[in-house]
């Protein structure tokens, strides 16, 4: 299949022999936010942008991506609770609304609205977020042979406090659990693909128990102050 999930820069294997996850970039935005809430280069600004490449044709892809209140079910490590809040008056489903609460293997949730702003299929979708979230996602899917190449940009703002005020330190951090909810998003994706073939699947990861992420977060937290105790000292 060849390299099936690419983000911008570094590099972890995620299932051996199959795939190749690359680092997530991170930068501040360039985007244009509203200036009440967002300043220039913001600590707490991110530009993330994934790629993967799985083994489907577009429309196939494109209708797991577009199926968003199945999340909870298709990619359940990230996904915990998803509510419609306004349906679309369009038949291409732009102006659709959800409401979601989101985890990676941090403990804490992120609770959000998304938005569609495009939805040109097979080939790209917009949304808009807002919440805990302020900024925008892009989907663009294209055909290469029998893989569907898959580039996810995600430009935002984190305004949910803990974010907000730990984004001057814990950067990397944060990036390394957009990192992880990637990887688990594409397989969780494939899974996903080869149960609407009929195929025999296994389930995809659940959500990280709470007491691992205390224990992740713990770590973190004491790799920090050892960081620091050795600058002083």
């Amino acid at each position: 299949m060849g390299d099936r999930a690419q983000h911008s820069e570094g590099a972890t294997s995620l299932v051996a022999g199959r795939a190749l996850v690359l680092g997530t970039e991170l930068r501040p935005l360039t985007t244009a936010l509203p200036p009440a809430r967002v300043t220039t280069k913001a600590a707490n600004e991110y530009r993330f942008v994934t790629r993967w490449r799985v083994e489907a044709s577009r429309e196939e892809v494109f209708a797991v991506l577009t199926d968003s209140e199945a999340l909870t079910r298709w990619w359940p490590s990230v996904y915990r609770r998803v509510q419609r809040v306004a349906s679309s008056t369009e038949p291409n489903g732009v102006g659709t609304r959800l409401l979601l609460h989101t985890q990676g293997w941090l403990p804490y949730r992120l609770c959000w609205e998304l938005r569609v702003v495009e939805h040109r299929e097979p080939s790209r979708l917009a949304i808009e977020a807002s919440g805990d979230f302020v900024g925008s996602g892009l989907w663009t899917l294209v055909q290469d042979g029998d893989v569907t190449d898959l580039k996810y940009t995600w430009k935002v703002y984190a305004h949910k406090p803990l974010l907000r005020r730990l984004s001057f330190l814990l950067k990397p951090v944060f990036s390394m659990n957009h990192r992880w909810a990637m990887a688990r998003g594409l397989e969780s994706l494939e899974l996903e693909l080869a149960r609407r073939r009929g195929e025999v699947a296994a389930l995809p990861r659940g959500p990280v128990s709470a007491l691992w992420s205390g224990l992740v977060l713990t770590g973190v937290f004491a790799a920090l102050a050892l960081m620091l105790l050795t600058t002083l000292f």
